[in-house]
């Protein structure tokens, strides 16, 4: 196996904190950088939680590279909903797309059609018609991204997450034209475990559409010692030629509303700094592999 030296090993700030904000962001990423990790994912729970200058000042000390993540929180459908959250959610998707322009992300990357957790039946013509609804609300947001230069990554989740999208086949039906214009795929280790027969399958069926990479064990924590099959993964990952990064995104159980949201109900790993520390170790041993 060839793997790419120089596709970047990054991590969520959601490992140690949530929300980010302009007080804890500068120290945190001072942390992250001291591990040796080469990129950071930020994730911008609402609009103003943490400033642009704060993030390139943190940037320019540390050499990170960042990227953008969004939640999907209660309050933020765009789809089978009424006009007024509609509005909230594409200025809520706005404000992400701006933060990352200003501050150098290439990508603004999450689950961006409704609410996490937010779960209903459909028959083949509600789900076209959701669909259809997603398209057309996600339509503005995309052509945003793509006068700022930042791609909008949408991300399938796992089944008990939404309804929705849960696989990379619901994702290019569901995004269809969209793609490639201002609107790539993000995947999920973790929600490709859950919902695809094959991880490194589902990463060649996204193929160019593929712009971010999110990874984790199979029982979210550290990647690495897992179920998954990381070293077919990587090969999917060449095959297509991705060379964006790869972000180890894992939880805090300290922080109560998070570890709801992401069903964190007991330590992955002795500490944190732990988890984040084994995930780039095992990364690191990929990308050495020949």
């Amino acid at each position: 196996m060839n793997v790419p030296r120089n596709r970047p090993i990054g991590v969520n700030t959601w490992v140690w904190a949530s929300p980010l904000t302009d007080a804890n962001l500068p120290p945190l990423l001072a942390r992250i950088a001291a591990m040796g990790f080469d990129a950071v994912e930020l994730p911008l729970e609402n609009a103003g939680d943490f400033t642009a200058g704060t993030v390139r000042q943190a940037l320019a000390a540390t050499g990170l590279r960042p990227f953008i993540v969004g939640a999907m929180a209660p309050g933020r459908d765009l789809v089978r909903t009424d006009a007024a959250t509609v509005q909230a959610t594409q200025d809520y998707l706005g404000a992400c797309i701006t933060l990352a322009h200003d501050v150098g992300a290439p990508a603004v990357c999450g689950p961006f059609y409704s609410r996490t957790g937010r779960l209903w039946r459909m028959d083949a013509d509600e789900r076209a018609e959701a669909y259809r609804q997603l398209r057309a609300n996600l339509a503005p947001l995309a052509a945003q991204a793509a006068e700022a230069g930042v791609v909008l990554g949408i991300e399938p989740l796992n089944r008990y997450e939404t309804s929705l999208v849960n696989t990379v086949e619901q994702a290019l039906e569901a995004l269809g034209p969209l793609l490639g214009h201002g609107v790539g795929l993000a995947l999920d280790s973790y929600h490709l475990n859950i919902e695809q027969r094959s991880s490194a399958g589902a990463i060649r069926l996204a193929g160019q559409h593929l712009v971010h990479l999110q990874v984790c064990g199979n029982d979210r924590g550290a990647p690495g010692g897992d179920q998954t099959d990381w070293p077919e993964l990587m090969r999917a990952l060449d095959d297509v030629g991705y060379q964006g990064p790869l972000n180890i995104e894992s939880f805090t159980a300290d922080n109560a509303a998070i570890a709801t949201a992401a069903s964190i109900w007991r330590p992955l790993a002795p500490t944190q700094d732990a988890l984040a520390a084994d995930g780039l170790a095992f990364l690191r041993s990929l990308s050495a592999r020949v």
